[in-house]
């Protein structure tokens, strides 16, 4: 195979082989620690500009299938592995992960070592990245070319993702709820979450007016995932407000969860290496529970995790934190139907301590009715 190059923006260069497409890619460096659930990874939308980084050295032995794609395309700007599986053995696969790549047009780089690599980001921070392969370059011009691309502080990526129309993913069984999903970045696991639990989601794009969402006459309004800066969201951050004014039920997870929280008045801020990967623990402050959970973030909200704070729309508190570095994981106010999650409760792919939240938000739902 050719020689391909991963280059990041410290000037550290890693050496390789190319591997699914050949060329150039730009992005954020981040890494991913699941030894499985790489393909609801590249189908993520958050994921959006980033090169992703596996770190379990054995990759693709699964193969890809058509049930657990999370959007129609593959996401990433491009894929770095140590040891692609050169076979598919899965009784659900129906093609390879190399082949998915190939037909997305992404990037990728194989043989290096994708340990070494992550351990580069622990201790440096995240940084932009590059995959050269075949590039007729020499190494100090493939740095200055990593070097222009943009950061993700300050990126504005969210219309990039979102739906272009509405549309309505029904309820299982009788319909209990109807739900109004602002789209940031939604993966396909969570509106069919919440439809076997009586909801019918109507997923609307990331513009949605708060008029297009009184029309619709919601019992809630959910806030998704999605890629980019949240404070380059003052849109969607001014519809938040007008929703917790209204006092309509709201559930954020993941950027919908930063949004919540510079709706109430916190700032946010860009994480060192961010939280990526599917085992993830965080302490449910309210229950003294432990959660396994699934997240993919790089940024998180600044605020107090000892007693409650007071906001305009009433008293809150810090629901969840991360055990790894004491990160705020959840939101929840007292006085406003109103909480947020930083991870990932529809857990595609996995864990699933979490998905009682969206039992919780089914309940809020019904106590505002009430």
């Amino acid at each position: 195979m050719p020689k391909a190059f991963l280059v990041l923006d410290d000037g550290a260069i890693f050496e390789g082989e190319s591997w699914a497409c050949e060329g150039e890619t730009f992005g954020e460096a981040v890494f991913s620690t699941g030894m499985t659930g790489y393909q609801e990874t590249l189908t993520d939308p958050s994921y959006h500009k980033q090169i992703v980084i596996m770190t379990a050295p054995h990759i693709g032995n699964t193969g890809m299938n058509g049930s657990d794609e999370e959007s129609k395309k593959i996401w990433v700007s491009g894929f770095v592995v140590r040891n692609p599986s050169p076979i598919v053995s899965n009784w659900r696969s129906d093609r390879s992960l190399e082949s998915d790549l190939i037909a997305n047009g992404v990037v990728g780089i194989q043989g290096v070592d994708t340990r070494a690599i992550t351990r580069h980001l622990r201790e440096r921070g995240a940084m932009r990245v590059g995959i050269f392969s075949n590039a007729d370059l020499s190494r100090e011009e493939m740095v200055i070319k990593v070097r222009k691309v943009p950061q993700m502080s300050g990126a504005f990526l969210a219309d990039d993702v979102s739906t272009k129309e509405s549309y309505v993913i029904p309820a299982v069984g009788e319909m209990k709820y109807r739900v109004a999903a602002i789209d940031l970045g939604i993966k396909g696991a969570t509106p069919r979450l919440m439809s076997e639990r009586g909801i019918e989601v109507h997923v609307m794009p990331s513009t949605t007016t708060f008029e297009e969402i009184l029309e619709l006459k919601p019992d809630g309004v959910f806030l998704s995932n999605g890629p980019g800066d949240p404070a380059t969201m003052t849109g969607v951050v001014a519809l938040v407000r007008e929703i917790l004014g209204a006092k309509i039920p709201i559930f954020g997870i993941c950027f919908g969860h930063q949004i919540i929280g510079r709706a109430l008045g916190f700032e946010t801020y860009k994480l060192p290496y961010g939280h990526r990967g599917i085992n993830q623990p965080v302490k449910n402050l309210k229950s003294g529970r432990v959660e396994i959970t699934a997240h993919n973030h790089g940024f998180a909200v600044s605020a107090p995790t000892q007693g409650n704070f007071n906001t305009i729309y009433g008293a809150g508190f810090v629901s969840h934190i991360c055990l790894n570095d004491d990160v705020v994981e959840g939101l929840e106010l007292l006085e406003t139907p109103a909480f947020s999650v930083q991870y990932h409760p529809e857990a595609a792919a996995g864990p699933h301590d979490a998905a009682y939240l969206f039992d919780n938000f089914a309940s809020l739902m019904n106590s505002a009715r009430v």
